[in-house]
């Protein structure tokens, strides 16, 4: 059982930038690919980016070149720096992790085991 807590959310001014952490328990990490998702109101879920086990990372196109994701293997955690902040990337961003072997693609929500709480991310213009 792997558990995910999100922080790091808050409100923010269009062109501005936050950094998103999700620490997961466990001794597994490293073998878990870690996704964010973002959900706006009255809205799906929607894939943002992630990061496998290697390293290898994938991003929606409409954070790509503003946001980075990485992770942290000895802390247990992956982050999200988004800059360049926009008025619509205003919603609740939720860290996921696969299992330990997952299959499918990492854009899809299907392929994550777990999830955390979500964090809030408003940006106003």
């Amino acid at each position: 059982q792997v558990q995910l807590v999100e922080s790091g959310g808050g409100l923010v001014q269009a062109g501005g930038s936050l950094r998103l952490s999700c620490a997961a328990s466990g001794r597994t990490f490293s073998s878990h690919a870690m996704g964010w998702f973002r959900q706006a109101p009255g809205k799906e879920r929607e894939f943002v980016s992630a990061i496998n086990t290697i390293g290898n990372t994938v991003y929606a196109d409409s954070v790509k070149g503003r946001f980075t994701i990485s992770r942290d293997n000895a802390k247990n955690t992956v982050y999200l720096q988004m800059n360049s902040l926009k008025p619509e990337d205003t919603a609740i961003y939720y860290c996921a992790a696969s299992g330990s072997t997952y299959y499918g693609p990492l854009t899809y929500k299907a392929t994550y085991n777990y999830w955390g709480q979500g964090t809030q991310v408003t940006v106003s213009s």
